[in-house]
């Protein structure tokens, strides 16, 4: 593997991935401090880098190989991005997700050509069967990560990033089995080694990170994550050496920093992004990396996300930052109660979101009701001096704290970012 691989494989795709936007960011670069850009694979085909390193794994193989068709194993970009290789070259593919894999998912790979295959509770159920499946019919495994057609697929990102930006400082990436930043460093260092490489994992799987301290791939065990698509329990061999010469460090996010980086970004930058996608921009923002006043660019990796999930994540946002606000207050069952209350609300210019009236229930006494409110705010001194007027007016309000418990505790202080 040399740097005239990845301009090869470059070449041989023009037409089937897109060489995608370096976008810098005027609000991340102030936050960061660090002239930040963004490299915007979430806007690639099938909606992140995987397409680029499968479809580099197909063109390799032979005409037999592509005729007996592929198998891969996924619950995600992975599964997608095989598929839409498979398509764009007319050759029979199957992927095996597990049982719970989300629909959407499920319903993309399909969209793409691929028959699809549920099959295990969990992915590495999956994994065995597809590996059964595989040789079974003769077919071809196409590996997400641990495979030289695929790491240098994946490295064209760093090859793009070196045509757009000459004279960038670092790169940071996330890292999950390894593929696009071993690619991407080995493509980069190759061509300039004075550039750093950073990689980026979460706390809940640092698998390689992990790996490198015990100087050998590990497997080792993982919480749940919103950054699925790095989820990965053990790092590849051929990733794992790469990335030992080339990367020169990995750092780790928690949570609630992918959290509130996923919404800063489709705020401020108007871009959806994955969890997996958004770490490497949080280690930027938190201060992870020993970087300042240096041109740095973040590869959001990918943009496939759950618009449930989504909507979660922004309104945890809006909580963290004061801009909704729920509550409850016990009023005298007596018409005009309401109003009055709703008045004073809103001649605080707050906006009414919700509202329910209970008169029945454990702890409402005969002649009381208990009200539950939503209301959109400013910030959180507009909730405190709404909190005041109405404990001024004789209210006993109980503020709903249980809305910042939708994530563990303990992810530190959110960033203010509306600058």
């Amino acid at each position: 593997m040399n740097l005239n691989d990845f301009f090869n494989a470059r070449e041989k795709f023009k037409g089937i991935v897109h060489t995608t936007p370096l976008d810098h960011s005027k609000t991340f670069s102030h936050l960061a401090q660090n002239d930040v850009y963004l490299k915007l694979e979430n806007l690639q085909k099938t909606g992140s880098f995987k397409v680029r390193g499968s479809y580099n794994k197909l063109i390799s193989l032979t005409k037999e190989e592509l005729n007996k068709g592929v198998v891969a194993a996924s619950a995600g970009n992975h599964a997608q991005g095989v598929a839409y290789s498979s398509q764009m070259l007319g050759i029979p593919c199957t992927i095996v997700m597990p049982k719970g894999a989300p629909l959407s998912k499920v319903l993309a790979t399909k969209q793409y050509g691929a028959k699809v295959i549920l099959e295990g509770a969990v992915f590495d159920e999956a994994l065995a069967y597809a590996l059964d499946y595989c040789d079974s019919i003769g077919g071809t495994f196409i590996h997400a990560f641990d495979d030289e057609e695929v790491i240098i697929g994946q490295g064209t990102v760093g090859v793009e990033i070196m045509e757009q930006l000459p004279d960038v400082d670092a790169i940071v990436c996330p890292v999950g089995g390894g593929g696009l930043i071993a690619g991407v460093a080995k493509a980069v260092k190759e061509s300039n080694p004075n550039v750093s490489v950073y990689g980026v994992q979460t706390l809940a799987c640092p698998s390689m990170k992990q790996s490198l301290l015990e100087k050998r791939p590990v497997m080792i065990e993982a919480t749940p994550t919103m950054a699925d698509g790095i989820a990965v329990k053990k790092p590849g061999q051929k990733t794992f050496d790469i990335i030992k010469e080339y990367v020169d460090d990995i750092v780790c996010v928690d949570e609630m920093e992918i959290a509130r980086t996923m919404l800063m970004v489709l705020e401020r930058s108007k871009l959806l992004v994955e969890g997996s996608g958004a770490s490497s921009l949080a280690a930027l923002l938190y201060k992870k990396l020993e970087l300042k006043d240096k041109k740095v660019i973040a590869v959001l990796s990918g943009g496939n996300v759950d618009v449930n999930f989504i909507a979660r994540i922004i309104e945890r946002g809006l909580v963290e930052s004061g801009r909704y606000a729920h509550f409850s207050i016990t009023l005298k069952d007596k018409p005009g109660e309401l109003q009055k209350v709703l008045s004073a609300i809103t001649d605080l210019n707050a906006n009414v979101q919700y509202v329910n009236l209970q008169h029945i229930g454990k702890h409402i006494y005969p002649g009381f009701a208990q009200l539950e409110m939503s209301v959109e705010t400013k910030n959180h001194d507009h909730i405190e001096e709404l909190h005041k007027v109405l404990k001024d007016k004789g209210y006993n309000v109980q503020m709903d704290e249980t809305l910042f418990d939708q994530y563990p505790a303990g992810f530190g202080t959110p960033l203010e970012y509306r600058v």
